[in-house]
């Protein structure tokens, strides 16, 4: 009897021994240990079926074992329509059509997380209506030259904002179990020879400038995946880069997701395995099991090149990617909607507050349209759709809502509408050449005398002018900065013939506007706005909207003021581009060397006004592990609802290294009714002051007195205070 009882109670103890045991074990546990589970299940063919694609968008599963088929998506402003599964003509599907959201400069213009967070939900709901289980995007790149022919796509010339949009997007898209893929990784600040360029720069400037902007999104918003350029870096292919993808993305980031190529990005087998790439995607050889991580890979572990613990390690990461996004039979994997209401109200937002007033002499806006009798609309761009260009990021969209439809809709039951073309889309576009905008600056006569005929029988002319997809447009960039078509002779005739002309300005990247700021009253930046792009822009046109938006990167008044022009580096030479500026990128150059822009970065006007008041700190001296907390006032002092950004800016005078006159650390959307006033409170960790120590060989803040400086862009400092770190 006392043996059996003996018995019982070591049973009993090594239950709860056990169920403790099982306790211990982590969400993340159970998940390994499926994972490794699973891996040792598989054939080194059904392994490296993983690892490389089956067709354009889609890579193999393993059907035995409940492994579906991965399917990606482009989509960094919409779930792009379905492609050919072995070719890149659309499929042709009618139930394709995406919510189309303006593009990733657009989104920066807002200066508002919240927007980003409502466009990744909106997203994420999209892709998983559309069955998909990555989405590439965003794309967190540099705006390093105005000429880039992505930049529209990117968000800013600034870590800072760069960070504080990719977060939320990221982390609400993954919400709905889809996978992110931050892009482009790394320095892929250029369209011209992007296959084959090798780019150099300090360690100082990749540490400080075009790190952190993936930092972020990977260590705060948990990106699932990061797609690899297609340049070489400091000699290396992105996506065979040791230091890059090994010691700084896995080692220092600690990224336990997929790193993909970008489509026919992939070079070689064994150099790319061992690196840390994942993924092959889009490899232009019609043999799928001739992908260098096909049929290859399997040969190189058979001859030991590659160790068959770096596959594992390889198919882990895309297990584990998969167990996050819920593929792997769970049933509350979100089922998504598309083009919904609240949908399209989200691109309506984004569109809105994304709108830049840059100029309004007189305060000639906002129009009352119960006032006027007639409008001149002129311009291309005021009829044209943008939602389907840009190549990869291209939207097959449910509608497009142009401006002149919104405004005869808005307003064309009281107000005569009177439409010209003014100027003619001269470009063509063909993949991977610029060529189609030679020989755009064609001065049509006959539109221009339209145009003034119109703007003459008008009370108000709004010139909707700007670039297209021809020129913001991935495969290559834009050969100048200038407005193309004739477009500065048309609003010099229409000005001359009526002064209460406005102009429009639709465009994803920087533009010469020295040439038109003396002539016309107002110019409103309104980007390529998606779908709800013409709602958007007459509702701020009327007042309907105050314009919120500022700009995310510097305007020069010309090309050759920006830095990488100014020192001869762009795109490069004999295939090499060296990053010789260092970390004087866009406002940092200019603010530093005292260089005037057209506009700055961070500006932007309202119909109100805005008062920032005394800026205060919660201590004068600060520790290195402490964080900075300031405080302010906002008021609206004007009559109108609004909303203002202000923006605080930090530098450190006195210091071992040069550093730039101003970096922006923190900053607030903050909304306003007239006469109301808020306290708006910023935080910055003192150790976001450092700076990169190349002869430590990490981050460094120097004991000392730094500047914080408070305004709404970094060339309008309203106010300083002087801070110590000891």
């Amino acid at each position: 009897m006392k043996k059996q009882l003996l018995k019982l109670v070591a049973l009993a103890l090594l239950t709860i021994g056990t169920t403790q045991a099982q306790k211990a074990l982590t969400k993340e546990d159970v998940q390994e240990q499926k994972i490794q589970s699973l891996i040792k299940k598989m054939t080194i063919q059904e392994k490296v079926g993983l690892l490389h694609a089956n067709s354009k968008f889609y890579v193999s599963g393993v059907k035995r074992l409940g492994i579906p088929e991965w399917a990606l998506s482009d989509g960094p402003h919409g779930v792009r329509a379905e492609i050919n599964r072995h070719d890149w003509a659309y499929a042709g599907w009618t139930n394709d059509s995406s919510t189309c959201f303006p593009p990733g400069t657009a989104l920066a213009a807002s200066w508002n997380p919240k927007l980003a967070y409502e466009r990744g939900i909106v997203l994420g709901e999209e892709a998983r209506f559309r069955k998909k289980d990555v989405l590439l995007g965003p794309g967190v790149n540099i705006i390093r030259s105005p000429l880039c022919g992505r930049n529209f796509e990117y968000m800013s010339e600034d870590p800072v904002l760069i960070s504080a949009m990719a977060v939320p997007y990221i982390k609400a898209l993954q919400s709905k179990d889809v996978a992110a893929s931050v892009k482009h990784w790394l320095a892929n600040n250029q369209e011209d020879h992007r296959t084959s360029v090798d780019v150099t720069m300090s360690e100082r400037a990749l540490r400080e400038i075009y790190l952190p902007g993936f930092k972020a999104a990977i260590i705060e918003g948990g990106s699932y995946t990061v797609m690899g350029a297609y340049n070489k870096f400091r000699g290396d292919w992105c996506t065979e880069n040791s230091y890059l993808d090994r010691d700084i993305l896995r080692k220092e980031f600690g990224f336990k997701g997929v790193l993909m190529t970008d489509w026919d990005a992939a070079h070689s087998t064994v150099k790319a395995a061992l690196a840390g790439l994942d993924l092959e995607m889009g490899t232009e050889k019609k043999d799928y099991n001739e992908w260098y991580f096909a049929n290859p890979l399997i040969k190189a572990v058979q001859e030991g090149k590659v160790p068959i613990s770096v596959v594992d390690e390889k198919v882990a990461n895309v297990l584990r990617i998969m167990m996050k996004t819920k593929m792997l039979g769970d049933k509350s994997r979100v089922k998504g909607a598309i083009n919904t209401p609240a949908h399209q109200k989200a691109a309506y937002n984004s569109a809105a507050e994304a709108a830049v007033l840059l100029q309004n002499n007189g305060h000639l806006l906002p129009l009352d349209f119960s006032k006027l009798k007639s409008v001149a609309v002129i311009g291309d761009n005021a009829t044209r759709k943008h939602c389907g260009g840009g190549l990869s990021s291209e939207i097959k969209t449910l509608y497009e809502v142009t401006p002149l439809e919104a405004m005869q809709k808005k307003f064309g039951k009281n107000v005569t509408i009177n439409y010209a073309l003014g100027y003619e889309k001269q470009s063509s576009f063909k993949e991977g050449s610029n060529a189609g905008q030679s020989n755009t600056d064609k001065v049509d006569w006959k539109l221009i005398d339209e145009a003034v005929a119109a703007a003459k029988k008008s009370d108000v002319a709004i010139i909707f002018g700007g670039l297209n997809h021809d020129f913001d447009t991935e495969s290559f960039d834009k050969q100048h900065m200038r407005l193309p078509y004739g477009q500065e002779t048309l609003i010099r005739e229409v000005t001359k013939a009526n002064p209460n002309t406005v102009v429009v300005i639709i465009a994803g990247s920087p533009l010469e506007l020295g040439g038109i700021t003396s002539r016309v009253p107002s110019i409103l930046w309104a980007w390529y706005g998606g779908m709800e792009a013409g709602n958007a822009v007459a509702d701020v046109l009327s007042g309907k909207v105050n314009p919120s938006g500022k700009m995310p990167f510097t305007l020069p008044v010309s090309l050759q003021q920006s830095p990488a022009h100014a020192l001869g580096n762009f795109p490069g030479r004999d295939l090499n581009v060296n990053y010789e500026e260092g970390i004087l990128v866009g406002y940092r150059w200019f603010d530093t060397k005292k260089i005037a822009p057209q506009f700055p970065f961070g500006y932007g006007l309202s119909y109100t006004n805005f008062e920032l008041g005394a800026l205060s700190s919660d201590k004068a001296t600060y520790g290195k592990e402490d964080v900075i907390k300031v405080k302010f006032t906002v008021k609206n002092t004007g009559s109108r609802y609004g909303a203002e950004v202000p923006q605080l800016y930090v530098s450190d005078p006195v210091c071992s290294v040069m550093r730039p006159a101003k970096e922006l650390k923190a900053f607030d959307k903050v909304f306003l009714q007239p006469g109301e006033s808020k306290t708006v409170e910023l935080n910055v960790k003192v150790s976001d002051l450092a700076f990169y120590d190349e002869a430590q060989k990490g981050l460094n803040v120097e004991a000392g007195d730094f500047i914080l400086q408070l305004g709404n862009s970094s060339g309008n400092i309203s106010q300083t205070l002087k801070i110590a770190v000891k």
